[in-house]
């Protein structure tokens, strides 16, 4: 006979651990089921560590509803929680009149969005906050920084499990189907077992669309195609020239190849968007001529030979090369008609800085 449990959420990065705390807090009584041998080591640990302010979005949609939302939490989580992270703030650089109109519009989003103290400031102005930049103008974004998301992730687990709530890793889900009006979830490996749910949350992350062919009258029709973006990064080996995070006006793919800084203030660049076939996390170092033609458009002094590989990161998105950035996509039993299931699918940037804000949202289906 299964085992039985009110609430399961399949995925242990830094989504999933923001549900699974944000159901425990809410009296529920929650499984999280993670398949690597350790929360968080997937995406949730490789990409920049940068907390958005929320200007990039259209307005109204999920990702800036979010992104805003759990940018203030993450902040005032942080504190409370001695989780050790940076309110640097952000620069946002262009240059010549077509990229000072891409300039113009995030300002408009800014303000619709709802984000505070975003100004519009002249190339002299941004020369005096960050002497290496070139640019004939940049926006401030002051709520922008960066946090270490790896004890971030531990006070997200450490809140879960205080409350009840309990961690399985090396535990991957193979299937769903319907029981007792809830689910009969199977997990396999070593530790294969059968565990029926009144309510289950699919955070599996780069396999949470695969997933959903397995779970039973989930309706195919809804299974988006899938598609696997590679960001590379390289770093240099001095001390950062910035204070501020650097970005390029965002281009269609992404937001392009920008300078973020770590907790120690060494500097990194990326993410680019390579478009890959499989999973591979090695560094593509024959992208590195791509990278020093992006970053002199903003840093004409970064020397010739700096950049280091350093490392990958890779994004689920619900898109593909030419196509429109879509949407968070989270769907409830309204969207496929199985009650009981929430979906999170094409959950990347800004991801951790929404994850706070996803995580309370989701748990108001339980």
């Amino acid at each position: 006979m299964a085992d039985k449990i009110e609430c399961i959420v399949i995925g242990a990065g830094v989504v999933g651990l923001a549900v699974a705390r944000a159901l425990a807090l809410a009296g529920r009584e929650v499984l999280l089921l993670e398949a690597e041998s350790h929360p968080g080591t997937i995406t949730s640990s490789r990409n920049s560590g940068v907390i958005h302010a929320g200007l990039y979005y259209a307005p109204g949609t999920l990702k800036a509803r979010f992104c805003v939302a759990g940018n203030r939490a993450m902040y005032a989580y942080c504190e409370a929680r001695g989780v050790e992270h940076h309110n640097c703030g952000k620069l946002i650089i262009a240059n010549g009149d077509q990229e000072e109109q891409v300039l113009h519009h995030l300002l408009e989003r800014a303000r619709a969005n709802g984000v505070d103290g975003v100004r519009l400031i002249s190339g002299t102005e941004a020369h005096a906050l960050e002497p290496e930049v070139l640019c004939t103008a940049a926006l401030h974004c002051p709520t922008s920084g960066i946090v270490d998301q790896h004890p971030y992730m531990l006070a997200l687990q450490g809140d879960m499990e205080n409350a009840g709530g309990t961690l399985v890793c090396d535990c991957r889900v193979e299937t769903l189907s319907r029981s007792n009006g809830g689910f009969l979830v199977k997990t396999g490996g070593q530790g294969a077992t059968e565990i029926e749910a009144r309510f289950v949350v699919n955070s599996a992350g780069l396999d949470a669309v695969d997933l959903l062919n397995r779970i039973e009258g989930y309706p195919a029709a809804r299974i988006p195609k899938f598609h696997l973006a590679r960001g590379n990064y390289f770093k240099v080996a001095t001390r950062s020239p910035f204070k501020h995070l650097i970005y390029p006006v965002p281009h269609a793919a992404g937001l392009g190849i920008h300078a973020t800084l770590d907790l120690g203030k060494r500097v990194r660049f990326g993410p680019d968007v390579e478009w890959i076939d499989k999973i591979d996390y090695s560094v593509n170092a024959s992208r590195a001529p791509q990278f020093y033609e992006a970053i002199r458009h903003y840093w004409p002094r970064l020397p010739e030979g700096a950049l280091i590989p350093d490392y990958t990161g890779i994004r689920p998105k619900l898109h593909g090369p030419g196509e429109p950035q879509p949407d968070f996509r989270i769907e409830s039993a309204a969207d496929h008609g199985l009650p009981g299931l929430v979906n999170l699918l094409g959950i990347e940037s800004p991801g951790l800085t929404s994850s706070l804000a996803i995580g309370d949202y989701v748990a108001t289906f339980a």
